[in-house]
């Protein structure tokens, strides 16, 4: 009996994608030069960096034996980048020696890291030919590959320490001497600021320096921030856990069966989560185990490099794996795991009970728990900081028919403000598209907002009456035109054409018969008709609240 690997087996190896190409290229070459005393074969690439553990070397011999054979590993990556570093910079942003970076134990290296098939192809060349989003890709790829073959940037690091009634005060200043490998890419900060700090002064060893300021902070120890996907990635990688091609699905996989939800950018565990963790650790402690995990990686290693036979690992995992499987399923009959509800601040309206959160068809929401006596849902609301600038009640974060968040007082209609609609459209009750902060106008002592959107955003004042009032048009914000201004256009852009064009269509219309006439009206009375089921689409929103 033949394994599934066996039957579907594609190329020699354990890489087909290392195997089936060479393979194909040689035998060419072979068929084209029948006469020939000899090959030389150059590998270039990820062929050239992982060629030998995947037995590229080994199908090229195969295919042209008996003929000898010569394999020749080559990298131009590194000589191509060094040369224009060479070329376009002074001589100290080149190393006398190529950088060698040692590799992660758990990294993949079956196929060679994303870079720029030609180094001399710089981002200011090819953006012309890009999408803003490919060029923000390419300018970061071209940027790091080219970093990581310059020197290293050097800092000046001022340190000053002033004691004082037998206290110790520092103050540090870093500025930066030369640029290194900055001059092409610099790592992004997970928080941009506008701060500017002021360099130190010139002081020497025993100078006295003048007390201007004190300022008392108390802070308290702080509990571990929780996960986001960025620092779950990396503990992943610390502790040996999957692979960088496994990195993505795991954390996806998570988020789509609400193992754990996004908060901002944390990841939040369920009670859902909670409940399975614990149900596994239960019955599959050896499973969950990070050495297990760890482990398994290794011996997947070991198979790939021919060390060890899958069928060994795979029996040694199923044997403990099929006892644990049959305990569970023993210890599990007949019960049912109950997981139970996550309370919220929110209060039923019609019962006064916490309203929890709920799974849907169409995501999580807040549901009252006294179901079926009281049947009250409501969509999940975020409290933001502030104000509503016109009643002083809290500002809620909601989501539009379309997608887009907006900010709007919890009174909703009954709110004194008002807001711009999606269509910009003045609309009754407080809202607005600006991301609302905990900072107060000094002037009016107004909830301040800023633009939405990544980045260092200044916050600013939207009360109309306040000296620090910002028009909309200032903020900021690429915005449309008002569907009305769009219909007026479009109404001009026509107008010429069609008297232009009525001396020509009234010929035709002349020679038509007259029979023809109520044909021309039926269509338009069908149109009128086939409007109707517009009517039946307005129901949808509904279905779906």
């Amino acid at each position: 009996m033949k394994s599934i690997r066996e039957i579907y087996k594609t190329g020699k190896g354990p890489s087909s994608s290392h195997t089936m190409g060479p393979e194909r290229a040689a035998n060419y070459f072979k068929n084209a030069h029948p006469q020939a005393d000899g090959f030389r074969v150059i590998l270039y690439g990820s062929l050239s960096k992982t060629g030998v553990g995947h037995g590229t070397d080994r199908v090229l011999r195969e295919v042209l034996a008996p003929v000898p054979t010569e394999i020749v590993f080559s990298d131009e990556a590194l000589p191509a980048a060094r040369e224009y570093i060479a070329d376009n910079f002074s001589p100290e942003y080149l190393p006398e020696t190529p950088n060698v970076f040692k590799g992660r134990k758990n990294a993949q290296d079956a196929h060679e890291a994303i870079r720029p098939t030609d180094v001399t192809l710089t981002p200011d060349r090819v953006r012309h030919d890009l999408t803003p989003e490919q060029y923000r890709l390419y300018r970061l790829i071209w940027g790091r590959f080219t970093a990581c073959q310059m020197a290293n940037a050097v800092y000046d690091n001022v340190v000053v320490d002033a004691g004082s009634a037998g206290y110790l005060f520092r103050a540090n200043y870093s500025e930066q001497k030369f640029a290194g490998y900055t001059a092409v890419y610099e790592e992004a900060k997970d928080e941009e600021t506008s701060e500017v700090r002021r360099p130190l002064p010139s002081l020497k060893q025993g100078d006295a320096v003048d007390l201007k300021q004190v300022t008392k902070e108390q802070q308290f120890t702080q509990p571990p921030a929780r996960y986001t996907e960025a620092t779950l990635i990396r503990a992943m990688e610390e502790k040996g856990i999957g692979r960088p091609s496994t990195y993505a699905p795991t954390i996806s996989t998570i988020l789509s069966r609400n193992y754990v939800v996004k908060e901002g950018r944390y990841l939040r565990p369920t009670n859902l989560g909670i409940v399975v963790t614990e149900m596994m650790e239960e019955y599959f402690r050896n499973i969950v185990d990070l050495k297990f995990t760890a482990n398994m990686e290794t011996d997947l290693d070991k198979i790939e490099a021919g060390k060890m036979a899958w069928k060994d690992v795979l029996r040694e995992y199923y044997k403990d794996f099929d006892a644990n499987l049959n305990n569970a399923e023993i210890q599990l009959e007949g019960k049912h795991l109950k997981v139970p509800d996550e309370e919220s601040d929110e209060v039923c309206p019609n019962c006064g009970r916490k309203l929890v959160y709920k799974n849907g068809r169409f995501g999580r929401f807040l549901a009252c728990p006294g179901y079926p006596e009281c049947s009250f849902t409501m969509p999940i609301v975020v409290e933001m900081p502030g104000k509503c600038p016109a009643c002083g009640g809290r500002l809620l974060k909601r989501t539009s028919r379309k997608g887009f968040a907006y900010y709007a007082c919890e009174r909703g209609h009954d709110c004194p403000g008002h807001g711009e609609g999606e269509g910009g459209e003045n609309i009754q009750g407080f809202m607005t598209w600006d991301v609302p902060t905990k900072d107060y106008c000094p002037e009016c002592g107004k909830t301040m907002f800023k633009r939405a959107g990544k980045g260092a955003n200044k916050p600013f004042c939207i009360n109309p009456e306040c000296p620090n009032y910002l028009p909309p048009d200032k903020r900021g914000y690429k915005r449309k035109p008002k569907p009305a201004d769009d219909a007026a256009e479009a109404k001009a852009e026509a107008e010429p054409e069609s008297k232009e064009t009525k001396p020509e269509t009234k010929k035709p219309a002349a020679k038509k018969s007259t029979a023809k006439k109520p044909a021309a009206k039926k269509p338009a009375a069908k149109k009128t008709a086939a409007k109707k089921p517009a009517a039946k689409k307005t129901t949808k929103p509904k279905k779906e609240a």
